[in-house]
């Protein structure tokens, strides 16, 4: 448990010697591997090790100010003996600012090949494991390995941060619980974390075993990216219907609130490094290259397909679109080649080996059917293809196909329009005017990342075989000033949006969510993977029961306002009557001659006159007001302005309507008020029906005396000019004029509605009418924002509370326990508060 507004050294992480470069601006940028090659040297059998200069993580660089040191931690792609880890750490931290992981390799294959590639990769493109053919069940083991080899990051990580200084980036679903881990060690670490994968949709996200802790995970993080809407969609869906999670949109940006803090959700594709294409387009091998194919092909149209070997990227799918587009179009035969660039496959399962048969026994037939001596409609290219050679079939080829069922997010379109751009020392090889019109097409799956972004392309649906065939045609088949136009526009896109955009535009996003960590008072909650930060304002604390119980004792008139659903009875339990010990200690609190005790609900008034019959001399606001009554021996006042409830039948009609669509709503009907439920109603349904039910409601009652409110899974019509404010001031001012002017209030609710208590109370109690000012305990239930100052954590603590009163109450209660029993002195450690 670390203690707020204080970052916590543990186990010695995090402390910096005070040298002077601690100031130096740090990005640690944490990814399952490192940008890195390694290889051993064949003379000096020592590990040599350069960069990947096509890693992402690496061109990301370009995305921060020259002066910013950026540090790696991550996996080598190769396996390093015990014997020389240190060494080989050592190298890497002082030559390439990489901080190596080495996981054990048990630990590896489990982590790396059993959950990430047979559980989470699988699911998140939407492969349920229905029977033992179709991907692996789930195994505990190797989930425990990718909770272990995550905190082995976590660990690394902790061995270089400065966590008051230092931005954290962490990427991708190998490492989608690491933030908890890191949040653990500083409950002030700046930390965002992309997905470069898609996120699937509730439905197929629910069905994973370990949902909650990895939703956990992410949401310790501040800021959180994803390529697409669809994607970010589909994780607040999870958070809502498997956490209870909503979220707003707050001046552009998409926030969560999480226990106080505020999560925001990044949409922002990832783009590619211009001046890396660039450079090999420059190569004179790339040259020649270029001129080699355009030989081999002349009076011939290239499609261009560039996949890796598995069960998503549609090879299969595209190459029977071909099949059909020869079958129907006979012109083209002879005309069109399909060059298939297959990268190698980066697993090695039962799906890989039958995709890669499947692929090759279709496009043998293919060229069988519509092949000749010299010519082959389907050219397979599966082998290591070097980087100048996919340039020279990308500036070649007259379309590009990316025909893939799911992908994250799919770079091949970018780059396929950068290559067809072509350079100056390209144009010059090819002897091409550099003023020459450029063209491009691409027929791109609406199922990757980068579909929505580029809108000049053709887009398919892989599945419909008939669909891409003509999409092939189409953009074989068009004229050279739409290809044109197309490609300018696609151009435009690429070239601005790039991998230095894309990380500048990220950071710049992260900084700006953490800008309030300094400003709220933060510390960790939950065991485990549950484990996360409750952050709130300064002045909001939660109530200690010694404290207020010693402000009750030297008081003498004294105001208490309690709300009932979710303050004294659970939310959602669904016995809606009090228990016997809560109407015990309201009793016992009634009989107090120094109190004035209100229940406060929006509930009816025979249902609470019922529930609190054992209560004489407690008073009862029933419908947030509308009736009030001062004990049970008093009649009920009605408010005077709320007279007219015409407007009733204006609602009830359209509530009805909104009831039959939406299936587990319900109308409750009272006295002065109209209630429509939808708690039972699918969260994600009930929630955009509320919405389009307050718009509905407030349209047809403009020039009725009514309000609409929307609050906790329902949406209540009342009077105007009813509150629960209003009950306060009444209560309050009634005490003042009999010349009993309190000197203790506290007032506990949980919901919108009770807001107005508090509000109430604050503007009330600051009157010049009162001789002094009273004692104030405005309490929330539940941690989250609030006009209140304190808050409690549910409705046990509540009670708890209200029995430590009842034991300080004069005369004394009987069979009530002793007050020491509800204010142990390690429950006030534990929340790091005294009073």
């Amino acid at each position: 448990m670390t203690v707020p507004g204080i970052i916590s050294d543990v186990d010695g992480y995090g402390s910096t010697d005070g040298d002077s470069d601690v100031c130096r601006e740090r990005k640690i940028i944490v990814a399952n591997m490192l940008p890195l090659h390694a290889k051993r040297d064949a003379e000096t059998d020592k590990w040599c090790f350069s960069l990947d200069e096509d890693s992402p993580y690496l061109q990301l660089k370009d995305g921060f100010s020259p002066e910013t040191e950026v540090l790696y931690v991550g996996s080598l792609k190769v396996e390093i003996d015990a014997t020389e880890q240190d060494e080989v750490a050592q190298k890497l931290l002082d030559d390439f600012k990489c901080v190596p992981t080495f996981l054990p390799h048990d630990l590896q294959k489990k982590f790396y090949l059993g959950f990430c590639k047979q559980q989470l990769w699988p699911l998140f493109h939407y492969m349920l494991p229905m029977c033992p053919d179709h991907g692996d069940r789930f195994d505990r083991s190797v989930w425990q390995a990718y909770v272990s080899a995550n905190k082995i990051f976590a660990d690394k990580v902790m061995e270089i941060i400065n966590p008051e200084d230092d931005c954290v980036w962490v990427h991708d679903y190998h490492l989608m619980v690491l933030p908890t881990f890191l949040r653990k060690r500083s409950t002030r670490v700046r930390l965002g974390f992309f997905l470069h994968s898609p996120f699937p949709s509730s439905e197929i996200y629910r069905t994973l075993p370990v949902r909650d802790e990895i939703l956990r995970g992410l949401l310790n993080c501040d800021l959180i990216g994803f390529h697409t809407f669809d994607y970010a969609r589909h994780f607040l869906s999870c958070c809502s219907r498997m956490l209870g999670l909503d979220y707003e949109s707050k001046r552009g940006h998409i926030g969560l609130d999480y226990f106080g803090r505020t999560v925001y959700i990044k949409i922002l594709p990832v783009g590619v490094h211009m001046g890396r294409l660039e450079s090999v387009l420059n190569l004179a091998s790339t040259s020649a290259k270029i001129k080699e194919i355009q030989e081999q092909f002349k009076g011939k149209k290239v499609i261009l397909g560039v996949d890796d070997m598995d069960i998503f990227k549609g090879i299969s799918l595209k190459l029977l679109a071909l099949e059909q587009l020869l079958e129907h179009h006979t012109e083209l035969q002879g005309k069109i080649v399909l060059v298939q660039i297959v990268n190698p496959a980066r697993g090695s399962g039962k799906d890989v080996q039958e995709a890669k048969r499947e692929t090759y026994l279709t496009a043998q037939r293919i060229n069988e059917v519509y092949g000749s001596p010299n010519y082959e409609p389907v050219i397979l290219i599966d082998r290591h293809v070097p980087r100048f050679e996919k340039s020279a079939y990308y500036a070649v080829a007259e379309c590009c196909i990316v025909n893939a069922v799911r992908d994250g997010m799919n770079l091949v379109p970018y780059k396929y329009i950068v290559c067809r751009q072509g350079t100056p020392v390209m144009d010059e090889a090819m002897g091409r005017k550099s003023d020459s019109p450029r063209t491009s097409m691409l027929v791109v799956s609406e199922f990757i990342g980068c579909s929505p972004s580029l809108s000049g392309a053709i887009r398919v649906n892989p599945w419909d075989i008939d669909a891409v065939a003509d999409a092939l045609e189409s953009a074989i088949t068009m004229r050279d000033s739409e290809k044109q136009l197309r490609h300018e526009k696609h151009y435009r896109y690429v070239s601005s949006h790039d991998v230095a955009y894309w990380a500048r535009s990220f950071m710049q996003d992260l900084e700006r969510a953490c800008k309030d960590h300094y400003t709220k008072r933060c510390w960790g909650i939950g065991l485990g993977l549950r484990f996360r930060v409750v952050s709130l304002s300064p002045g909001f604390r939660k109530l200690s029961i010694e404290h207020i119980v010693s402000a009750y004792r030297r008081t003498n008139r004294r105001a208490i306002f309690l709300d009932y659903d979710g303050t004294v009875v659970p939310q959602n339990s669904i016995i809606k009557t009090p228990s016997p010990e809560v109407t015990s200690v309201l009793n016992v609190l009634c009989n107090d001659p120094k109190n004035t005790v209100f229940i406060v609900s929006g509930r009816g008034r025979d249902s609470l006159s019922e529930w609190f019959a054992p209560c004489d001399m407690l008073g009862i606001a029933a419908e947030h007001g509308y009736f009030l009554r001062w004990n049970q021996s008093s009649k009920w006042e009605t408010s005077p302005v709320a007279a007219d409830l015409d407007w009733k039948n204006i609602v009830e009609p359209v509530m009805r309507l909104y009831t039959e669509a939406t299936d587990g709503s319900n109308i409750e009907v009272k006295e002065s008020a109209l209630v429509w439920h939808h708690q039972d109603a699918d969260p994600d349904f009930g929630s955009c029906q509320s919405k389009e039910l307050v718009d509905h409601l407030e349209n047809v009652l403009a020039n009725e005396p009514a309000v609409v409110n929307r609050g906790n899974l329902i949406v209540e019509v009342k009077p105007q000019g009813v509150s629960k404010g209003l009950v306060a001031e009444k209560v309050l001012s009634r005490m003042v004029h009999s010349g009993n002017a309190p000197d203790f209030v506290m007032c506990i609710g949980d919901d919108r509605s009770d807001e107005d208590m508090f509000e109430s109370i604050l503007s009330t109690v600051s009157s010049p009418s009162l001789p002094a000012a009273p004692e104030i305990f405005a309490c929330t239930v539940g941690q989250k924002p609030s006009k209140a100052k304190y808050y409690l954590d549910d409705n046990t603590e509540v009670v708890k509370l209200l029995q430590g009163l009842a034991s300080a109450s004069n005369p004394k209660p009987r069979n009530l326990p002793h007050i020491q029993g509800f204010f142990p002195e390690k429950q006030e450690k534990s929340f790091g508060y005294c009073s």
